[in-house]
């Protein structure tokens, strides 16, 4: 079966200290790092063990996993695994890019996101440079604050053409219609992210083809429903997995609302779902690699 999985372990430590985030500048103690390497390398060491499942993997860590070696061994190591179709991790590209040369182009792939104030634009810009030259399959984005306008356009004009630029509504701020209109002269697709999702009782991929995991293994139908429907490592999970509707009275996160199949998302970013990639900008998806 094809199954996608969303990983999300302890680590809650940020390197950027964004007014609009709560793990802004968190340190996590030597001992929550050990525990979330360890969750890290276990999780992989899982991955390596399947042999029938076609999985695509997204890290959704709290805070910046790239700035850790773990993570950085663990989307090159996941990308070289044959039943591994593609490999993501939401990342604010603080960290160098070298490493991608061990990695498999064709399977790892980033979601970054640009924060106005926290990185010199040039160090920014730079390394997304470098992304395309390795040929790695990358999104970019902002959240839409007022301020945050000019920088994404310099954005826009500085990315290579296929590279999306992503724009997420700011939560607590209600955009006037003037404003969201300029965000989407930017990302025609920002409508997606205005306004929460009705998703009460609608079928929802989670807890079917997609699943949340944390660092021990409980595996959730998504980040956003508590309800456990078992656990990764004894394959408990397994016996849940079917359709079921969405037991929430709205779903307001991309990686949340993505799998709504109310939503025509999966055709839109066809090929590109985990690393946020429409289809027509993700260019020729490789025929093996044919993942979410």
């Amino acid at each position: 079966m094809d199954l996608s999985i969303l990983y999300r372990g302890p680590l809650s430590s940020c390197d950027f200290d964004c007014p609009y985030c709560p793990f802004a500048k968190r340190r996590d103690s030597r001992e929550q790092l050990r525990a979330d390497r360890a969750a890290v390398e276990r999780f992989v060491a899982w991955a390596g063990d399947q042999h029938e499942d076609r999985l695509s993997i997204l890290f959704t860590p709290w805070g910046e996993g790239l700035v850790r070696s773990w993570y950085r061994r663990a989307l090159v190591d996941l990308s070289r695994l044959p039943t591994v179709g593609r490999v993501a991790i939401q990342t604010n590209l603080s960290c160098r890019t070298d490493w991608l040369a061990a990695a498999d182009p064709d399977v790892v792939a980033l979601w970054c996101t640009y924060h106005p104030g926290q990185t010199p634009y040039e160090r920014f810009i730079g390394k997304c440079a470098d992304l395309a030259r390795r040929g790695i399959r990358f999104s970019v984005g902002v959240v839409g604050l007022p301020e945050h306008h000019e920088p994404a356009l310099r954005l826009r004009a500085d990315l290579p053409e296929h590279v999306y630029l992503w724009v997420n509504a700011p939560e607590g701020y209600d955009l006037t219609d003037a404003e969201a209109a300029r965000w989407t002269a930017l990302d025609p697709h920002f409508g997606y992210s205005r306004y929460p999702h009705r998703s009460a009782g609608s079928p929802c991929r989670t807890g079917e083809s997609v699943i949340s995991v944390d660092g021990e293994g409980t595996v959730r139908r998504c980040h956003f429903v508590p309800e456990v429907i078992g656990n990764l490592y004894d394959g408990s999970y397994r016996a849940a997995l079917r359709p079921r509707p969405c037991p929430l009275a709205v779903c307001d996160c991309h990686i949340g609302y993505t799998h709504l199949e109310t939503l025509p998302l999966y055709d839109l970013f066809a090929g590109g779902v985990l690393e946020r990639i429409p289809v027509r900008r993700s260019g020729t998806v490789h025929p093996k690699r044919a993942m979410l």
